[in-house]
């Protein structure tokens, strides 16, 4: 290392400090960007009722109004809701994440004729919008008995999801090969190679699974609302419809101050698993 470059003032120092100082201001400009909608979230829930329309638009809030957390918390079942969308992303996100796994070894591991026209079919149904399946769904739960009832969440669980399957199957793809013909040798066979050996080495896999399925059951509106009856509907369904006025008009306030607490869940799931989940986004593609 020369002198040149050890001097606070010489151009390659210089040159470094300027690219982090650049580099920080578009991490915080992005972090910005992401952070606004929430926050404006947070301050429309601490707002009183005419600060909502006042014109010009009022960023922040004359008195915070406390008190609407209480009042959106206590005005519905909170806990009750919270309870079923937990029920709910716990059922679907433990099976879809093991039938995933299962699916992505099978694409992985195994040699089956067709395997690669089948992991295309399996790859472009994920262009398929939940709307256009959503009716044919139905009418199927329908004619099994299964409206208002879990079951389509543990079904759903069961037959896996084309995105997850293709994490898994990526990376299993880069495991040795040699660890399964280990344990062929030692008298294994595919199920407990799977469940003893690529299943454990799998973790940052399963986290980043675990998080995105539960994120999509706890925050999905469209088919509680279909399926469920009040009373075993979901957090989110309750959200957008039960804070009504007498008028029939929304309570904004309370809703958003709702939302607040509704995605609370979220935040902290996220934050304790986020080492494996962005972990496991980061080796999912890499063979």
């Amino acid at each position: 290392m020369t002198a040149t470059s050890l001097n606070p003032k010489s151009p390659v120092r210089v040159r470094i400090r300027t690219n982090r100082l650049v580099l920080y201001t578009v991490l915080v400009s992005v972090t910005g960007l992401f952070l606004g909608p929430f926050g404006w979230l947070v301050l429309t829930g601490l707002k009183a009722p005419s600060e909502l329309a006042a014109a010009p638009v009022r960023w922040l809030p004359a008195d915070f109004q406390w008190h609407n957390f209480a009042d959106a918390y206590q005005l519905i079942d909170f806990l009750g809701y919270a309870r079923n969308s937990l029920i709910i992303a716990l059922i679907y996100g433990v099976l879809v994440t093991l039938s995933s796994a299962w699916v992505g070894f099978g694409f992985a591991r195994l040699s089956a004729p067709g395997k690669k026209t089948l992991f295309g079919i399996l790859i472009g149904s994920m262009m398929l919008p939940q709307m256009i399946t959503l009716l044919p769904t139905y009418l199927i739960f329908a004619k099994l008995g299964m409206v208002d009832t879990y079951w389509p969440w543990v079904l759903w669980g069961l037959s896996s999801a084309p995105y997850l399957v293709f994490l898994f199957r990526q990376f299993f793809a880069g495991l040795p090969r040699e660890l399964e013909e280990a344990a062929i040798v030692d008298g294994c066979g595919y199920g407990q190679i799977f469940w003893r050996i690529f299943l454990p080495q799998s973790w940052p896999v399963l986290s980043a699974s675990f998080v995105i399925a539960f994120t999509w059951t706890w925050g999905d509106y469209i088919a509680p609302q279909l399926l469920l009856s009040t009373d075993k509907s979901t957090l989110a369904v309750a959200v957008m419809t039960t804070y009504i006025s007498s008028a029939g008009t929304p309570i904004t306030n309370l809703q958003a101050a709702a939302s607040v607490m509704y995605v609370v869940p979220i935040l902290l799931i996220f934050l304790i698993a986020q080492r494996g989940f962005v972990a496991g986004m980061s080796t999912s593609g890499l063979k």
